[in-house]
């Protein structure tokens, strides 16, 4: 199993949620998270004030799948998610050990 973790635009939320969903991925987690790359934040002026955000407001999506679905859910999240400005976001891969359902003690990919 592997865990995907994609840092996005929260503009590209629905598109990708639907993206994921089509690809028959049956639950996922999503937070609302800040922070920066290569773009160091970005100056914006408020009343006449000019300041700097630091952090960048941006989505994680966290989702577990089947090693073999690894490559067709990157693949469609990079296709939805991109629109060609720096601050796109990223996508992170990491195997996952192993998963159990809680309520009724399933564990592996049965649980996922």
């Amino acid at each position: 199993m592997k865990k995907l973790e994609a840092i996005i635009k929260p503009h590209k939320l629905d598109e990708v949620k639907d993206a994921i969903m089509e690809l028959g991925v049956q639950g996922m987690t999503i937070s609302e998270v800040k922070g920066f790359g290569r773009q160091k934040g970005h100056t914006e002026l408020y009343r006449g004030a000019e300041y700097v955000v630091d952090f960048i407001p941006k989505v994680k999506i966290e989702v577990v799948v089947k090693d073999e679905d690894i490559t067709r859910l990157i693949t469609a999240i990079q296709k939805v998610a991109t629109t060609g400005k720096i601050g796109d976001g990223k996508i992170f891969v990491t195997p996952v050990e192993a998963a159990v359902r809680i309520r009724t003690g399933e564990k592996g990919e049965a649980a996922i």
